[in-house]
């Protein structure tokens, strides 16, 4: 019993269903998108283990968890940065299609329902925003870029 009801089981009703249903979001958006990133973590990781500062921090004597998280993983990381925010783009358009599924509230469901309606000063607006969004996520890739590599300059 709660607050004085009985609960049926599986069944859960208003808030509990959406904070049900939350848990599963980041799944369903994220799965796809955590293997390719894997994948490439892997590909490019192993690349870079091949180079020769690699073999030159192992011949020093440096222990092996400190090459590959300071001098491989750091190599490679601007190949990853490129597929995160490329990867933002797909988990935008990935959100259109999650939200109508589970009957979340968010943007996607209002890009939906303001086709629905005929609504085109509302979907422009969206589109306008997801748009703004994904520029801002490439903006911040690319200063990242500058972050990790001091060899990237711009200016």
């Amino acid at each position: 019993m709660r607050n004085g009801k009985a609960r049926s089981g599986l069944l859960l009703e208003g808030e509990e269903l959406v904070a049900g249903v939350w848990h599963s979001y980041p799944m369903a958006l994220g799965t796809a998108v955590a293997a390719v990133f894997m994948r490439m973590t892997r590909s490019s990781l192993l690349e870079v283990m091949r180079e020769h500062y690699v073999r030159t921090a192992r011949a020093k004597g440096v222990s092996e968890r400190t090459v590959v998280w300071v001098h491989a993983m750091r190599n490679s990381l601007i190949p990853l940065i490129t597929v995160v925010g490329v990867q933002v783009g797909y988990l935008l358009g990935g959100a259109i299609v999650t939200e109508e599924v589970f009957t979340l509230p968010g943007v996607g469901r209002l890009i939906l329902w303001a086709v629905f309606q005929r609504d085109y000063p509302l979907v422009q607006g969206t589109i306008l925003f997801v748009s703004a969004l994904f520029m801002l996520v490439n903006l911040a890739v690319d200063l990242v870029y500058a972050v990790i590599d001091p060899r990237i300059r711009y200016g």
